[in-house]
């Protein structure tokens, strides 16, 4: 009987425990299914989510291929060269007016092995002829590079400036031929003085019973007048010509040395003390040496002219930014501000022998190699004329 009654309190017991077992099963299976729900919620929350932000990508997908290819077409249409270089230097693309311009191969290629190829300096910064046959036609473009991200990768846009070129070159053209007819009057009253003076002197020596003395001191003068007819002639052909004809590296250093080897005895012989000072390091230009070396002595001349024995007559050079600057100063007469304006006009001088073009030459050479010449000047207290210039780089000289 007690094993029996043993035997039915055990069964009492796991039948207590299983319930109790089932009742905490029933309630994680309650927890389970609500984490189960909750988690599904959010699962659709996020899918929401997701397809809104899907949404959104597409769209700004579908902006941003349609701004490409508005892009593309732009870049197509534009008349402008446009080359898109890697942080390497490398050719990634470019569009048909650049292919146009520089012709193939291109992309791939080192921008440095094209330019050399392709491009050639002029004496105006940033502006190249395009070598041909490329083109089929002469080209002039101006070159301007910049930097689009911290990489490195760079834009460079070629501009097709030769109509302006050319109208330019026309219009400087018809100036100065503008300018001739305005002086053919002024030239006879030159060419006829010293002309007729030079006859004078010569028809004395065709006198039998002129004397030795007499006949060399007017074979002199005859001469003289003759070479300052050859001097005008000489000076009016510069002006015309108007064009710098050389497109080669001018270190200024050393044309400034050779110029010093140049004028400095004649300034001696005059009673003059001539200054140099140099400041240019390793500055240099591009164009014609000897059109600049001229018209740096033509302003020397002038000093000269200018300044009476024991006068100081100074060149300096220096670089300022992207300019050279070369000055020419004198402790002369000076010259009235009311001709300041008149001194560069061809055939006006204040000089007796002057032939008045040789300030004209100098502006002509100077704005030839794309700078501009500045003067001040005070009455007994002397002149500068100042020279700025565009400095030419390494890679434009390459």
């Amino acid at each position: 009987m007690k094993g029996a009654a043993l035997a039915e309190d055990e069964k009492q017991v796991k039948a207590e425990e299983l319930e109790q077992a089932f009742a905490l099963f029933s309630e994680a299976s309650a927890q389970l299914a609500g984490a189960y729900h909750e988690l599904q919620q959010q699962v659709e929350g996020l899918t929401a989510e997701l397809a809104v932000a899907n949404g959104e990508l597409r769209r700004q997908y579908l902006e941003k291929e349609a701004l490409s290819q508005r892009l593309g077409l732009l870049l197509a249409a534009l008349p402008a060269g446009v080359v898109a270089l890697s942080g390497e230097g490398v050719v990634e693309e470019v569009n048909p007016a650049a292919r146009a311009m520089l012709g193939e191969p291109l992309v791939g290629e080192s921008w440095e092995r094209v330019a050399a190829r392709a491009l050639r300096p002029t004496s105006t910064p940033h502006d190249w002829d395009v070598a041909p046959p490329l083109s089929g036609r002469p080209l002039r473009v101006n070159v301007v590079t910049s930097h689009i991200d911290p990489a490195g990768r760079q834009i460079v846009l070629l501009h097709d400036v030769t109509e302006a070129y050319e109208m330019q070159q026309e219009l400087q053209r018809h100036q100065r031929l503008t300018a001739m007819g305005e002086m053919a009057a002024r030239l006879a009253h030159q060419l006829r003085t010293p002309l007729a003076t030079a006859m004078l002197y010569t028809a004395h020596l065709t006198k039998p019973a002129l004397a030795e003395a007499d006949r060399l001191r007017f074979s002199d003068k005859a001469l003289a007048r003759l070479r300052h007819l050859e001097q005008l002639i000489r000076d009016m052909l510069s002006f015309v010509k108007g064009e710098t004809g050389g497109r080669e590296r001018v270190d200024i250093a050393s044309l400034l040395a050779e110029l010093r080897q140049v004028v400095e005895p004649q300034m001696v012989q005059r009673g003059l003390l001539f200054e140099l000072d140099d400041r240019s390091g390793d500055a240099a230009v591009l164009g014609d040496r000897k059109e600049l070396t001229g018209a740096l002595i033509n302003l020397l001349e002038n000093a000269m002219q200018a300044c009476d024995a024991g006068g100081k007559v100074l060149v300096r050079g220096e670089r300022a930014g992207g300019e050279v600057v070369l000055a020419v100063a004198d402790t002369g007469r000076g010259v009235a501000e009311a001709l300041h304006e008149r001194l560069f006009e061809p055939f006006f001088t204040t000089r007796a022998e002057g032939t008045g073009l040789g300030l004209a030459i100098v502006r002509n050479v100077v704005q030839a190699h794309g700078g501009r010449v500045e003067m001040k000047s005070v009455p007994g207290q002397g002149s500068e004329f100042t020279l700025r210039l565009p400095v030419t780089s390494d890679g434009e000289q390459q």
